[in-house]
């Protein structure tokens, strides 16, 4: 079978205009980035505010391993298998951060026969809504220094401005540095660091952002920094907002591209599941909403993280309310929640999945927590049994739900079509509750414990008293009625990356807590997650190259 490259670059796709026209968007109101991107202009989309809603799909997973699920595979060959059995669907996913690409990810855009073209400009620059978003981020790095460097008029303390740098490359050197060394000329040396440009603020505030008027006000509730009384500075009192958004004026609009079945791919935003939300843009996925009957949209890394996020911080935000939802699951990476070693995962062992369920059901229980009704998607490899099969469908039954083998990887949409005709029967019943986890009312550290019990199913979030404080000063300052985005490792329930399959009776320590005034939630760091990541010992970009002209490495 040809790679993953080899099938992206045999596509035949359509030029764009005519993917647009199929949802009814005008040729006018699309802004072409060649013959097969282009982005929806925000006027056209605010015309559409009075159409009624398609029903909304999440795709999400067990916990990540080493052994692949296939989370984003698996949202464009559902999308590809509703267009196939004769319903208007289309895809909503996150653009691909540099960093993973460069690092040890490698490419996003899904995989074998379900992907999404053009794969290269997806997975690199693509419409340049990275670059803005850190070009953004910097300039308001660069109006605080240039703020303090001019007089201080806000009385800045600097030791206690929060507001760090963004680089869309993993770059541990960049975590803590000092800034303004080398005499008067440069300012005032003080501590500072670097994020990677998905942990942005800004990212999070254009994802959630419904216009570019919401988008300009949210980046002025940005909190930059404290003064020595500890009363906030916020980014529209130094007036960076208004230039802000200018430079964010085209990366709101949704970019538009196809799948290789091409049907519609909206690609709008990045932000990382365990260290932000998680979720493409409220945007595309609203505009999604108003063209397609149903819409497929996926969010980052395992249910604990992803789906939690998508469920108690953008459906809260945006009022989405989820007709049903997806939980990807392979049986390769059961056999690690199992025990297996990845070298040992090509052999079949019941046993083994037969342990490593109990990861995938703790998933299905969490998302029927939300009211939620879930299906499963057994992503399928050739090295699966029927024997590893029977049990995973077996196990699934008994949490009241089915699992659909789908072989989308080999066959596209064709191989999900009886995962899309169980999608449409559960999504049209009207099956689902939706419901947040909690209500906006509950404390802040409430907020925090109850994820942390009930979805992680530690017996208590732990932090020291001045984590505690920080957030009673925010409570009492106003800002008690966001909610939780809780930044861990994606690997476990638990803040050890090690611990597999579905722990009970940890603890949870919650070492820092961030507030994020613009995009309106708090960030609540555990363990030692990191927002700023390194790159692995043999990173992917020692074998990214180009061979006559063709990108060689790259996925």
């Amino acid at each position: 079978m040809p790679t993953d490259i080899e099938i992206a670059r045999a596509a035949k796709m359509k030029p764009i205009g005519e993917i647009g026209a199929r949802l009814g968007i005008p040729e006018e109101s699309l802004e072409p980035y060649g013959r097969t991107k282009a982005k929806i202009a925000m006027n056209w989309i605010n015309q559409q505010k009075d159409r009624p809603d398609g029903k909304l799909i999440l795709v999400t997973a067990i916990n990540p391993t080493p052994a692949g699920e296939g989370k984003t595979t698996t949202s464009v060959g559902l999308t590809d298998g509703l267009n196939r059995i004769g319903k208007n669907a289309a895809v909503c996913l996150r653009e691909p951060s540099l960093g993973p690409s460069f690092g040890m990810k490698g490419g996003a855009a899904g995989g074998g026969y379900a992907q999404v073209v053009p794969m290269e400009d997806i997975n690199l620059h693509f419409t340049g809504d990275f670059h803005a978003i850190t070009s953004a981020h910097n300039l308001l790095s660069a109006m605080i220094d240039n703020h303090i460097y001019w007089g201080n008029a806000q009385e800045l303390d600097t030791r206690r401005i929060t507001w760090r740098r963004v680089l869309d490359m993993n770059d541990r050197a960049l975590r803590q540095i000092v800034c303004s060394l080398g005499g008067v000329a440069n300012g005032y040396p003080r501590e500072a660091g670097f994020d990677i440009t998905v942990a942005s603020e800004i990212m999070a505030i254009l994802c959630l952002a419904t216009s570019i008027e919401d988008l300009e006000e949210s980046i002025g509730n940005i909190i930059i920094g404290y003064r020595r009384d500890k009363s906030a500075v916020r980014a529209r009192d130094i007036k960076a907002h208004g230039a802000m958004a200018v430079l964010l004026k085209d990366a709101i609009q949704p970019n538009l591209v196809q799948t290789l079945e091409n049907n519609p791919a909206f690609i709008h935003g990045g932000p990382f599941a365990n260290i932000a939300h998680g979720c493409n843009s409220v945007t595309a996925t609203r505009t999604a909403l108003k063209l397609a009957d149903y819409v497929v949209t996926e969010a980052g890394f395992g249910a604990d993280l992803g789906a939690e996020k998508f469920f108690d911080i953008k459906c809260r935000k945006a009022g989405l309310k989820p007709a049903a939802c997806v939980i990807v699951a392979t049986v390769r990476a059961l056999k690690m929640n199992g025990g297996v070693a990845k070298a040992n995962l090509g052999a079949e062992n019941v046993d083994a999945v037969r342990k490593g369920l109990v990861n995938l059901l703790r998933h299905i229980e969490n998302v029927h927590q939300f009211g939620v009704p879930a299906v499963v998607a057994i992503n399928h490899f050739a090295t699966d049994t029927d024997a590893e099969i029977a049990v995973i469908q077996e196990a699934v039954a008994g949490a009241g739900t089915e699992a659909f083998v789908c072989t989308h990887w080999a066959n596209g949409g064709a191989g999900t079509e009886d995962l899309a005709r169980k999608v449409v029967e559960v999504a049209d019943s009207g099956a689902s509750q939706f419901a947040p986890l909690y209500p906006a009312e509950m404390s802040l550290w409430e907020k925090i414990n109850t994820i942390c019990t009930r979805i992680y199913r530690a017996d208590e979030a732990i932090a020291d008293q001045s984590v505690r404080n920080q957030l009673k000063a925010w409570e009492e300052a106003g800002f008690g009625d966001l909610p939780i985005c809780m930044a861990k490792t994606q690997y476990s329930f638990t803040t050890d990356p090690t611990k597999l399959g579905a722990p009970v009776h940890h603890t949870v320590p919650v070492r820092e807590v961030r507030l994020a005034a613009g995009a309106g939630f708090i960030v609540a760091i555990c363990g030692d997650i990191m927002t700023m990541p390194g790159l692995p010992k043999v990173p992917s970009a020692e074998n990214i190259r180009l061979d006559h002209g063709q990108i060689e490495g790259l996925f």
